[in-house]
């Protein structure tokens, strides 16, 4: 079976974000100032194969935990589809 996987990485809520505190200010100076907090992550879509919807888990979680996110500073959630 196919399957789709959307996986968003971010980064922990207890760290400090650079990125988001960056585009925070720039919005700020757009005259955006009601924006409370900005985090910003990646998203990323694999497409896969496996034979049941366990192992698809599986597979995405070591990808995950191997490689995607570096879960010391990251967390992860992701979403499967079978295609």
């Amino acid at each position: 079976m196919k399957f789709i996987a959307e996986i968003d990485v971010m980064p922990r809520p207890e760290l400090l974000d650079p990125q988001g505190k960056a585009v925070l200010l720039g919005l700020e100076h757009l005259g955006l100032d009601q924006i409370g907090s900005v985090r910003i992550g990646k998203h990323i879509t694999l497409q896969l194969e496996a034979e049941t919807d366990e192992i698809a888990r599986e597979k995405v979680e070591k990808a995950c935990n191997k490689l995607l996110a570096n879960l010391i500073m990251e967390s992860y959630t992701y979403e499967l589809k079978q295609q």
